[in-house]
C-alpha cells in the first residue's frame, strides 16, 4: 500500500457525514419533544423511529469507517490516531456522565460514542485485510443473531446481559439504556466503511476526490466539526426547550 503524498480533507465523505448530523440532530429534536411532552411517539418500538435510529447510527459507522480508510491510505500514524481518539473517548465520558444526571436510572454507558472508541481501534489494526473486510464486516453483522438460539437453548443466558458483558452485543434482552451501539453487529458497519473507503480510493479516487455543489459547502463543515456539534447539540435543544416551556 502507498500513501497518498497529500492529507487533505474529500468533502463528499465530509457532506456524507454531515447529511447524518442533520438527520440525527432533526430526530433527537423529535425525541426530546416527546421528552416534554409535546408530542406523543413511542421511539422505542415504533417502527419509523427505530428504523431511522438504526439508518442514522449506521451512516455514522459507515462514515467513521471511511474516514479509517482516507486516514489508512494518507499514512496517518498511530500518535495522530490516539489524540482523535482520546477526544471520541473523552467526550464518551462525558456523555455517560450528562445522561446519568438526566436519566439515572437509564444513563448511557456504552453509546455511539463509546462503540466507535472501542471500534476504531479494531478497525485500525485490521485495516491491512483489505477484500477481507468485507466478509469480516458480514460475518460481525449475522454473528447476534447466532446467539439467539444459544439464548433459546439455555433459557437466557443472563451473563451475556449484565452490563459488563452486554457491550459485546451478545443480548437476548435490550438493556434500560438511552443509547446502545454494541460491539456486534455495529463492528460490521464500520467494517464495511473501511472497505469501500479503501476501495474507492484504490479504484475511483477521483470520485471520492471531486468537489460538491456549493449548497452542500454546509453539510461538509458539519461533517468535519461532527464530534463538536454532536456534543453540543443536545445541551442547545434541551435548553432552549426548557426556556420555553
Amino acid at each position: 500500500m502507498h500513501a497518498a503524498p497529500a492529507r487533505h480533507r474529500f468533502d463528499r465523505i465530509d457532506a456524507l457525514r454531515g447529511a447524518a448530523i442533520v438527520w440525527m440532530t432533526a430526530f433527537h429534536f423529535c425525541f426530546d419533544l416527546n421528552h416534554f411532552g409535546w408530542i406523543h411517539q413511542n421511539f422505542l418500538y415504533d417502527p419509523f423511529w427505530t428504523r431511522q435510529r438504526t439508518s442514522i447510527v449506521s451512516l455514522f459507522l459507515f462514515c467513521a469507517g471511511l474516514g479509517q480508510a482516507v486516514a489508512y491510505v494518507q499514512g496517518q500514524g498511530w500518535p495522530r490516531f490516539w489524540r482523535r481518539w482520546a477526544q471520541i473517548a473523552g467526550c464518551a465520558l462525558l456523555v455517560s456522565a450528562g445522561s446519568w444526571f438526566m436519566f439515572p436510572d437509564s444513563f448511557i454507558y456504552f453509546g455511539v460514542l463509546h462503540g466507535i472508541a472501542v471500534m476504531l481501534v479494531i478497525v485500525r489494526l485490521t485495516a491491512g485485510w483489505g477484500a477481507w473486510l468485507w466478509p469480516a464486516g458480514l460475518a460481525a453483522i449475522l454473528l447476534p443473531l447466532a446467539a439467539l438460539p444459544v439464548h433459546v437453548a439455555y433459557g437466557n443466558l443472563h451473563l451475556l446481559n449484565e452490563r459488563w458483558l452486554n457491550w459485546i452485543g451478545f443480548v437476548s434482552l435490550k438493556p434500560v439504556t438511552q443509547d446502545y451501539v454494541p460491539l456486534l453487529p455495529w463492528l460490521g458497519v464500520m467494517w464495511w466503511g473501511m472497505a469501500a473507503g479503501q476501495w474507492l480510493l484504490r479504484q475511483r479516487a477521483g470520485f471520492v476526490r471531486g468537489g460538491i455543489p456549493r449548497a452542500f459547502a454546509p453539510l461538509a463543515w458539519m461533517g468535519r466539526w461532527s464530534l463538536s456539534w454532536y456534543m453540543l447539540h443536545q445541551p442547545l435543544l434541551i435548553g432552549v426547550m426548557l426556556w420555553v416551556r
